[in-house]
């Protein structure tokens, strides 16, 4: 038994000398391009056992190899192709010759660009978001639940920090809801694999760009799902990561360079403060660590003035777009990315989808925090960031405050007059994606108290302000928690599980008050569908009194009276003071009520209440 056992390690030992000696190629990424781009080259990362010690050839017409490049890792490879204007799609070998030893060959294949309308069709001010986190949102496959060899295997629904089981199949199932809700536009947090030991159900922390969770599902249920919402008149938004990488992704466990990420003596978070990038007094320590210090220890800082990470990136973000039909970018943490990397990010991105639409996450402080990371803002930077929008955390804040404050100078009503007449910094304020709340903060309904008049009225001015709006899973049905922890505004849409007690998608498993909410966002969400005014319109404010803040939002078809009582009592409102956009308006409908208002010099207004009314002649 003994000799039979050595002779078996023997064996081994020697097949597996003898593997090693040819090496193995594991990836090479992206894996199929496609022939028509108005920039001819990519950049292919090849990742094999010693695959430098490779001679690479390809013999294809209208593609030539222009640049083979040696890294620190000689298990890396990143080959230079430029594909002419002229090359047809097809498949041709890429050989990979080692004296001695077997040809590796990866059939390599260019396919024909996606020529469907709906392909990155842009997401614009006329649309309404849904924000929403697969793992959190419907099982539709319960056979994908635990997949065996990922880190996290464990389905704890009554856990906040591990894996619930919700996933792409799941949103499918629910398409139908969110299209009679009145959305328009959907923004999953990334679907891509987080293969981490730990919360991996956020998706923030990246293990493998090229490929879905397959806890989610697989990149053709993805593009399913995108030709479904496409189908039946849905958007999509896809959530990119440009800062941080999950420390098990095979390009930080065998790095290709030690510059692919920034390296400190010891681990050194970010400082996440923002102004260290602006500031004109600012110490470059301060800023060095705003941008390259690591995000957490579990998600490294990518080094976005490698060049060969700059590639990777804006190749792989190119190839979900046209691999999918994709219509949007959001750009998480974007105050912490390299910004003239971002710029050209950003221009390479448009050339190619002039429709694509990008926002960038910015949670800071202040209206000038916000707009110095978008397009146009070129003073004291030398480059124009290219960035379009932002996620307009100073309307959320105001809105909260209007609801909650008490009138003053800048307070109260006050707050968010003044917020929207800061509007000048921005190159076009209107492609701000504004919101109430999201997955890192706490729920509106909750910051509000759960009152329901309150509800009401922010839900009325997220839907009639200028900008893109977002709403975050749930609120239209009162969920509720605080972000301290962040789990507890991450609960399961009831409903989205087989067994759930109360099925929240239906109206039969919503309580009164619920309907009631679900009701009120429909009712406006799909007016506000089909109301121009309030997609494209202009928007003039006047100057609060008595605790009434009122706007107008208006085109040649319609204009719509948004006036809000922030104070405690209730009021009427006399509207001799809007006569500069009220003139030749005799009358009006309260478009959640219908009820016709045929007399509007004088307007009542119960306290805390926001009332829409279309004018009238």
């Amino acid at each position: 038994m003994k000799l039979r056992l050595k002779i078996t390690l023997a064996f081994l030992m020697f097949a597996g000398g003898a593997l090693a000696q040819v090496p193995a190629l594991e990836r090479v990424e992206p894996a199929f391009w496609w022939v028509g781009f108005k920039n001819p080259k990519v950049q292919l990362i090849v990742h094999g056992d010693r695959i430098a010690g490779s001679t690479v050839s390809l013999n294809y017409p209208g593609v030539k190899l222009t640049a083979v490049h040696k890294v620190e890792n000689s298990d890396y490879l990143f080959l230079d192709l430029t594909i002419s204007t002229t090359t047809r799609a097809g498949k041709f070998p890429i050989t990979f010759k080692k004296a001695g030893q077997k040809d590796l060959v990866y059939n390599y294949e260019l396919k024909t660009r996606n020529s469907t309308p709906q392909w990155a069709q842009g997401v614009t001010s006329k649309d309404l978001i849904y924000l929403l986190m697969p793992d959190r949102f419907a099982n539709g496959d319960p056979s994908n639940d635990v997949v065996p060899g990922m880190l996290e295997t464990g389905l704890h629904r009554d856990s906040m920090y591990s894996r619930h089981g919700g996933d792409i199949q799941g949103l499918i199932n629910h398409l139908g809801y969110l299209k009679d809700l009145g959305v328009t536009t959907i923004w999953m947090t990334p679907e891509i694999e987080n293969d981490e030991p730990h919360a991996s159900y956020h998706g923030y922390a990246v293990t493998d760009y090229y490929k879905i969770d397959p806890r989610y599902g697989t990149n053709e249920l993805f593009k399913t799902y995108v030709n479904k919402s496409h189908a039946i008149g849905l958007k999509v938004i896809k959530d990119l990561v440009h800062n941080h990488i999950g420390t098990e992704s095979w390009l930080i466990k065998d790095m290709p360079m030690k510059s692919w990420v920034h390296q400190w003596p010891k681990y050194t978070n970010s400082n996440f403060r923002d102004a260290a990038v602006m500031d004109p007094h600012g110490a470059a320590a301060d800023k060095k660590q705003m941008l390259d210090g690591w995000f957490d220890r579990r998600m490294a800082d990518v080094n976005q003035s490698n060049p060969y990470v700059q590639n990777y990136l804006t190749q792989n973000h190119i190839w979900w777009v046209e691999y999918a039909g994709i219509d949007g970018f959001r750009l998480d943490t974007y105050p912490y990315n390299d910004p003239v990397y971002m710029a050209d990010w950003a221009k390479k991105i448009k050339a190619e989808f002039p429709h694509l639409s990008i926002f960038g996450e910015t949670l800071v402080w202040s209206v000038a925090n916000q707009a110095y990371f978008t397009q146009g803002n070129t003073v004291n930077r030398g480059f124009d960031t290219q960035l379009p929008g932002i996620t307009d955390a100073q309307i959320k804040d105001a809105i909260t405050e209007a609801l909650n404050g008490k009138e003053g100078w800048t307070d109260g009503v006050n707050r968010l007059y003044n917020i929207v007449a800061q509007d000048f910094m921005y190159q076009d304020a209107t492609r701000n994606t504004i919101f109430l709340d999201n997955h890192d903060m706490s729920r509106f309904y909750s910051n509000v108290n759960e009152d329901f008049t309150k509800f009401k009225s922010g839900i009325a001015m997220l839907l009639t302000m200028r900008g893109v709006p977002q709403m975050y899973y749930g609120d239209e049905i009162l969920m509720k928690g605080y972000s301290n922890p962040d789990g507890l505004v991450r609960e399961d849409f009831s409903g989205g599980w087989a067994g759930d007690k109360k099925d929240k998608f239906t109206a039969a498993g919503r309580d009164k008050k619920e309907n009631e909410a679900f009701d009120f966002v429909r009712t406006l969400a799909n007016y506000r569908k089909n109301t121009t005014a309030l997609q494209t319109g202009k928007l003039m404010q006047y100057i609060p009194r008595n605790g009434i803040y009122t706007y107008f939002r208006y085109d040649a078809q319609k204009t719509v009276m948004i006036t809000y009582n922030g104070d405690e009592k209730d009021a009427v409102l006399d509207t001799e003071y809007f006569n500069e956009r009220m003139a030749g308006f005799n009358g009006g409908v309260n478009i959640i009520t219908h009820e016709k208002l045929a007399n509007l010099k004088q307007v009542a207004i119960p306290a805390k209440t926001a009332l829409i009314i279309e004018l009238t002649k």
